[in-house]
């Protein structure tokens, strides 16, 4: 049993704390979200009332933030995780930041004597909740070593991507692909029903062909086809349209940064900024699907 900490319970990381927890971890959980503690506890973790209750007697601290300032106010400000973490604590962020962020925050953290990796995720709320994650990390080898039974209790896949900030690189352009062959696939979805085909002779052909993808196989923006797929239960969010936006726009900064020219990511960040002006944003990323149809 290994003494953990868990900053961050929000949709993703209510579940794998849970998990954490169902595996037999001494889990203390802490969010600024009352009720979000209390799911936690629920689950067999205890309450943390502050970040130094939730670190002191940890082995591990686990994050899963919303963006790159939060991340870096939990662990270097006044009061922060590494203020008040025992020493040779490791720390993994499972957040989705910027690469640059990561890698500065990182660097900070080991002048101060800790280890830390990145370690976004891949696989939505379903699989936090199921624990079956992607796990794509960022770090030194030893560092990967530590956190790795750790990850393997919130997934089923962990990849050492490499030195510190890969982890991120892996998700942002991972997802990247995600949100263009969402696009795509829903456009040829609707191509095929407008020049006769029925949906499921579609993915039945297609599934089996070159076309076939995760996107049209596991996710399937057209209702019917896969039965577990939030097209089936009217776009409710499993990976929404405004975190696949969050992603994007992290994959547009990045690839200027490296001089990389990603077009039909541009075109992905365009057609995803468009729904979430329009309200769209709590809705599912395959509601793609609908806005193609012109139903929203």
């Amino acid at each position: 049993m290994t003494s953990i900490a868990f900053i961050g319970l929000g949709n993703m990381g209510g579940g794998m704390c849970a998990n954490l927890a169902k595996k037999g971890h001494d889990v203390s959980a802490f969010d600024l979200n009352a009720e979000a503690v209390a799911r936690a506890v629920e689950a067999g973790a205890s309450a943390a009332q502050d970040i130094e209750q939730a670190v002191r007697n940890a082995e591990i601290v686990v994050t899963m933030l919303p963006a790159g300032k939060h991340v870096r106010q939990v662990y270097l400000e006044s009061g922060g995780v590494t203020d008040c973490a025992a020493e040779g604590s490791l720390f993994i962020d499972c957040s989705t930041i910027a690469v640059d962020d990561a890698r500065s925050v990182s660097a900070e953290v080991r002048k101060l004597g800790f280890d830390m990796v990145d370690a976004p995720v891949s696989g939505g709320t379903a699989a936090a909740d199921a624990g079956t994650l992607t796990f794509m990390v960022g770090g030194e080898d030893d560092a990967f070593e530590r956190a790795r039974s750790i990850l393997d209790a919130m997934g089923k896949n962990v990849f050492h991507a490499g030195a510190s900030g890969n982890g991120q690189a892996a998700k942002i352009a991972n997802n990247m692909l995600l949100g263009v062959s969402m696009i795509a696939t829903s456009e040829a979805f609707n191509l095929a029903r407008k020049l006769g085909l029925d949906a499921q002779t579609f993915f039945d052909i297609s599934s089996k062909a070159s076309g076939q993808c995760w996107s049209m196989t596991s996710y399937c923006p057209e209702p019917g086809p896969v039965p577990a797929a939030p097209s089936n239960r009217d776009y409710a969010a499993g990976f929404a349209v405004a975190m696949m936006l969050k992603d994007l726009r992290l994959a547009q900064e990045a690839a200027k940064s490296a001089d990389a020219a990603p077009p039909f990511g541009g075109a992905a960040e365009a057609f995803y900024t468009a729904l979430d002006n329009d309200g769209h944003g709590g809705l599912d990323f395959s509601a793609a699907m609908k806005r193609i149809k012109g139903e929203i």
